[in-house]
């Protein structure tokens, strides 16, 4: 395994203690310009949150309907009462020739943001699956800080923002920065910030993440426009 990512997997509780854990459950309070952009400004503002851990799969709940949602890869659905309510069959390709203005249905806010949370919660200890591709690519500066960077190129069967990200961590082995173009909001340049980690029952976890536009020069273009603002709380983890 390359050095950093052991460092960085370490740093963040370790896996053998994460392979312990089946679900990641908790409470999301998520905002910001891109929703409002997409014609959904309020859908995932307060919604219950259930990450898989052995499989990409995720459920959520808001917290004042009766309806849920599912999603694997191939297919994100809403139930109530365990009845389907509507479904989205290979819901990558309904993005297909969309722009930053697209509207987006419910089920493909879902799917956008299931996969994202996926990928939140379980990286970094994915990355020691060696279909995951691993590289140093040096140092960054930044707030008078120096963060190691990891370039990450993700298998094409993990739903996931592009097919190669940047992760950007401190000097005590946590991911601080996360920069990707999203394939289905038109490659749109973000970087996204990690702040207010928890200890969990020894699993290290950010519980606020700001996203902003990422410019030519590497910079994020902050405070304004935030385009994602992701607060958890309420975080429990079901072991095996």
């Amino acid at each position: 395994m390359n050095r950093l990512l052991e460092q960085t997997i370490h740093a963040h509780g370790g896996l053998d203690k994460w392979n312990t854990i089946q679900q990641v459950k908790l409470r999301a309070t998520i905002d910001g310009l891109l929703w409002k952009l997409k014609g959904q400004p309020t859908l995932l503002r307060d919604t219950y949150v259930v990450v898989d851990t052995k499989q990409q799969a995720v459920r959520y709940k808001p917290v004042n309907e009766k309806w849920y949602t599912s999603f694997e890869p191939n297919r994100v659905a809403a139930f109530a009462q365990n009845n389907c309510l509507e479904e989205l069959q290979d819901p990558r390709q309904s993005f297909a020739n969309h722009s930053k203005e697209t509207k987006w249905t419910r089920l493909q806010t879902f799917y956008f943001a299931s996969y994202a949370m996926w990928n939140y919660i379980n990286i970094p200890y994915v990355f020691a699956d060696p279909a995951y591709q691993i590289k140093a690519i040096g140092t960054w500066q930044e707030n008078n800080e120096e963060w190691q960077r990891l370039q990450v190129q993700f298998p094409g069967h993990v739903a996931t923002h592009a097919p190669v990200q940047t992760f950007y961590i401190d000097q005590s082995g946590l991911i601080r920065r996360h920069d990707y173009d999203v394939a289905i909001i038109g490659n749109g340049r973000s970087a996204h910030y990690l702040y207010a980690y928890q200890d969990i029952n020894g699993i290290k976890i950010p519980t606020q993440r700001r996203v902003f536009t990422r410019l030519e020069n590497n910079t994020a273009r902050q405070p304004e426009p935030l385009l994602v603002a992701i607060d958890l709380t309420e975080i429990v983890l079901t072991v095996e």
